[in-house]
Parts: C-alpha cells; sequence; structure tokens
C-alpha cells in the first residue's frame, strides 16, 4: 500500500506527509490509552442499554404530543445510568449545546437569585444568554444576577475568591469543563469534584451544573460522579457519536431536571410530551459509537498539539498533557494564519471539501469568526472541524474526526495550507 501516494493525491506534499509520519510513531503509546478508555466506556454504554432492554421498538416515530414514546422515555433511563444520575432529559427540541445550558439555568434560576461561575468568563454564546452582553430574555431581564471569579494566572481557581464570592443568594453555580475559546486549560472530572466539594462545604444546598460539551467520554467517569447535580451538553458533540441529527441533554437530580422539561415544554406537561419524529435509532446508536468516535477524536487533538508544538506553536493542551475534552487550541499569532488553518481543515472534509471559508459576523459572538466544517450534520463538532474568532491572540480551536484517518488528513491539510500560504517553510518541517 503506497500510503504518499494516496495522500499526494489528496494534495499532501512529500515534506507534509513526512513530517506527520514522524510525530505519529512518537503517539503509539498515548493512542492505545484512548483505545483502553473508549473500551471502557462502551462497555459501560452496552451495560446501560441492556438493562434498559433497548429494543427494536424503541426507535419507532411517534408525532405530535408523544405521548408514551417508548424510545424516548428508554433513551433518558440509558443517559441517566451511563451519567450515574437520577434522570436525564434527552430531546430533539433541545437544538443545540447553548440551548441545554439556557434551559438548565432558566429552568433552575427565579427571579432574585444569583448566578456564580468560579471558572471566570463563560463561552461567548451564554454571554447573551447571561445578560453579560444585552440580549432579549436573559437571565438579567428576569431579575438574576451574575457574578464571576476569575482565574488564577495558572488557569486554575481561585478558591479564597470563590469563597468570599458565594453569598445567600448564590442559587446555581455554573462549571465550564472546556476551554471555550480560551487559551485556558480544560478541566478534568478530578478537579472538577475538588472545586465542587469546596463550593458545597461553604454552601451544601447551592446547585452546581457542569457544562460537560466537548468532555463525554474522554475519561472513564463524568462529572456526575463526583458531585455535579447536573451534566449538560449537546448531541451534535460527542455523545451524538455523529449520527445524532439535533438535539441536547442534561442528566441530573430529579426535580432539576423535572424543571427542566417543564421549562422545555410547559407547566404540568413536562417529559410526557415531544414527539421523537423519527431521530431515535440515529441518537441510540450515535450514543453506543460514542466513545469509539471520541477516542479517534481525541488521537487527532494529540496529533495536532505533538505536530503545532514540535513547529514551534504555543498548543493548549501541550502535546503530553492529560486530556479532559476533545479541543486542541493553537496560537498561530497572526489572521492569515488562522485562516488558512481553517481553509485546509475544509479541504480535508468528505462533504463540502471545495467550499472555501471566510472569517464572518456569527451571531452569538463578538467578533468575526471563520469556521471549517465539512459535515454530515451541520454545525456538528464531534465530526472534523475548526474554528476560532479571528481576533488576538490568534488561535484556533480543532475538534472532532469521526475516525483517525479523517482527522490526521484535516490536520496534515491544515499544515499543508499554512505551507501554501508561506506561514510554514519547508525547512522548519525538515527539522522536525
Amino acid at each position: 500500500m503506497r500510503f504518499e501516494t494516496m495522500y499526494e493525491n489528496l494534495g499532501i506534499s512529500k515534506e507534509v506527509y513526512e513530517a506527520g509520519r514522524r510525530v505519529e510513531e512518537l503517539l503509539v503509546p498515548r493512542f492505545c490509552e484512548f483505545d483502553k478508555i473508549a473500551e471502557y466506556n462502551q462497555l459501560k454504554v452496552l451495560h446501560a442499554m441492556q438493562k434498559n432492554k433497548v429494543s427494536e421498538g424503541c426507535f419507532q416515530a411517534s408525532s405530535g404530543y408523544g405521548y408514551n414514546d417508548l424510545g424516548r422515555d428508554t433513551l433518558e433511563k440509558v443517559y441517566a445510568d451511563v451519567f450515574h444520575t437520577e434522570s436525564a432529559l434527552v430531546r430533539p427540541q433541545i437544538t443545540c449545546g447553548t440551548h441545554a445550558l439556557a434551559l438548565a439555568l432558566a429552568a433552575n434560576l427565579r427571579p432574585g437569585d444569583e448566578l456564580l461561575s468560579p471558572v471566570g468568563k463563560p463561552y461567548d454564546t451564554l454571554e447573551e444568554v447571561i445578560g453579560i452582553r444585552p440580549s432579549n430574555g436573559s437571565l438579567m431581564e428576569y431579575g438574576i444576577t451574575y457574578r464571576q471569579v476569575e482565574l488564577l494566572e495558572d488557569g486554575y481557581f481561585d478558591y479564597p475568591a470563590i469563597e468570599k464570592a458565594i453569598s445567600e443568594k448564590t442559587k446555581l453555580v455554573t462549571i465550564q469543563r472546556s476551554k471555550g475559546y480560551q487559551t485556558r486549560p480544560s478541566y478534568s472530572v478530578e478537579k472538577i469534584g475538588e472545586l465542587i466539594a469546596f463550593v458545597k462545604k461553604i454552601k451544601p444546598n447551592v446547585i452546581c451544573m457542569v457544562d460537560n460539551c466537548y468532555g463525554e467520554f474522554v475519561e472513564p467517569i463524568e462529572p456526575s460522579d463526583v458531585g455535579a447535580d447536573m451534566v449538560v451538553g449537546s448531541l451534535i458533540k460527542n455523545p451524538g457519536g455523529g449520527l445524532a441529527p439535533i438535539g441536547g441533554y442534561v442528566a441530573g437530580r430529579a426535580d432539576l431536571i423535572e424543571n427542566c422539561a417543564y421549562r422545555l415544554t410547559s407547566p404540568g406537561l413536562g417529559k410526557e410530551v415531544g414527539a421523537s419524529l423519527g431521530v431515535m435509532q440515529s441518537f441510540y446508536q450515535g450514543f453506543f459509537l460514542a466513545p469509539t468516535v471520541t477516542a479517534s477524536a481525541l488521537k487527532g487533538a494529540v496529533f495536532a498539539a505533538n505536530l503545532y508544538e514540535r513547529l514551534g506553536y504555543a498548543v493548549v493542551p501541550n502535546g503530553k498533557e492529560s486530556r479532559h475534552d476533545i479541543i486542541q487550541a493553537v496560537t498561530l499569532g497572526s489572521a492569515e494564519g488562522v485562516i488558512a488553518f481553517c481553509q485546509g481543515v475544509q479541504a480535508a472534509a468528505p462533504v463540502d471539501s471545495y467550499v472555501t471559508p471566510e472569517p464572518w459576523a456569527m451571531p452569538g459572538y463578538d467578533s468575526d469568526v471563520i469556521m471549517a466544517a465539512g459535515a454530515f450534520v451541520q454545525g456538528s463538532s464531534i465530526e472534523l472541524s475548526a474554528d476560532a474568532p479571528v481576533k488576538e491572540p490568534y488561535a484556533v480551536y480543532f475538534q472532532g474526526g469521526l475516525t483517525w484517518p479523517s482527522a490526521k488528513l484535516g490536520i496534515l491539510k491544515s499544515l499543508q495550507y499554512l505551507v501554501n500560504a508561506g506561514v510554514v517553510s519547508t525547512e522548519k518541517l525538515e527539522k522536525l
């Protein structure tokens, strides 16, 4: 088999191919670690599906009110078992991760309550949900206040400042697991557990919610295993396995999930309504595949980190650090570099590979954003994708890859485009 020829057919030069090959050879032990975690999580999902007697009947569509939807109700039990929670809400009516988070917050906060982020600035799209940037229907419009505690210089928690920030009004603490559009660390489940324990010691009845987006199945345990009252995520990220066409989930304490159901549908109706509309098979099969798909994305992230770190770029996490989500940040230092990187990832995609992404004023963000996503499901970030706000420090965020070979091609293609644009020299590649 002439791999080099195949890559050449896909536009990868000999120099880029060889640089990638040398880096990949060093990563075999790390890849084995990811496969072991995937195996453990796969067994966890299988056990939950068998315990709850998933059957062919669970794949049938419901319409209208969706009363007595066996597939929907069974899937929510499967999620609750995998996340080790009392209950779960898993619905196609939850449109994305931001919607799932907004739902969980609005359902469990009331006028006069305060929301606290002990991990600094939230993800950009939550700024309008909270009201940091004014928006119709924000939490602040409903009399819910917000405070945040800035992180220490190393990106971790300022415990004395957090203790001072917790007050009688503090009702809910939100913890973002992934770095988002920042170059801080993504947090391990262990670190999240330590933070939750600290907060609960000060105020035992406070609700601790974890934004679990990009983190599911990266580790053998989830934040709900270390004290989180709610974990929240999107099905077009890790848990959808690339097959879910839409959807989100909230898993946690039964009373909190009931509040979410009433907020999603209507007071008095809650979880009893909500048609599955023919997506159940994709939801089940995607969740079944999610552990191995996540492992492929992790391999891509580590490959990208090691390749770009050896080229002299700042990467978060670095090439040797443990992994707690699927996102890899690479600081390229220029708009030209960010754009070339994303255009290379787009060119490697199975869908819309011929399209050239350009920066644009995307809703919910405070600067132009460029996104590369040649995906089977629009915006699915468990698929091969890269995006970046076009502003200082000009960091790009790479994630996903339904298979390791497709993720590898995406990274090599991003490097090829940087070489073609003159941002990276072939002399640099030869020194790897």
